[in-house]
């Protein structure tokens, strides 16, 4: 009977270890689960924030234009978007020098609103609206100064990294 009795509690003690263990087991495999899941969730803010402060930089850059920095002006529009924008922008980029240089225009502009309408599931590309004022002067005009309210919306696109403007389209 003493022999039985030594080995229940060793037994006992065992089986707790054992259960111990399992249970360490659990909890490290969740651990592991959870902390992915909130990488995940931190990659995914950054990216939505990413996405509209891209935007936000093209909508600004698109606005200050001047007559005495055009060329530059217009190589940052180049410099900060692809696909179809650049493409588009590319396309009347001469024109747009030209008539700037002429009219001695220049163009201020603020980002009054910018949010981020959808993101595809990779979270490659997205949607985004921007809302800005711009004021146009011509130098050497008795023209007042014209305010213009621009609304666009923005797909975007993760290259390489960094965030580009790939599609812009008026919105009215």
């Amino acid at each position: 009977m003493a022999l039985h009795a030594a080995r229940s509690p060793r037994r006992w003690r065992s089986l707790v270890a054992a259960l111990l263990v399992v249970l360490l087991a659990i909890l490290g495999v969740a651990w592991v689960r959870v902390g992915g899941a909130l990488d995940d969730a931190r990659a995914a803010a950054a990216d939505r924030v990413a996405a509209i402060r891209a935007a936000e930089r093209y909508a600004l850059t698109l606005m200050a234009v001047d007559y005495r920095t055009v060329d530059r002006d217009v190589q940052r529009v180049l410099d900060s978007s692809m696909g179809q924008a650049r493409a588009e922008y590319e396309r009347d980029a001469e024109r747009l020098k030209a008539a700037t240089r002429e009219h001695k225009a220049v163009q201020t502009g603020v980002v009054r609103a910018a949010g981020l309408v959808s993101m595809d599931a990779g979270r490659a590309g997205a949607r985004v609206l921007v809302l800005a004022d711009a004021v146009i002067r011509w130098e050497g005009t008795k023209t007042p100064p014209q305010e213009r309210l621009n609304r666009w919306s923005m797909e975007v696109t993760k290259s390489r990294g960094a965030w580009w403007v790939s599609k812009l389209e008026r919105v009215t």
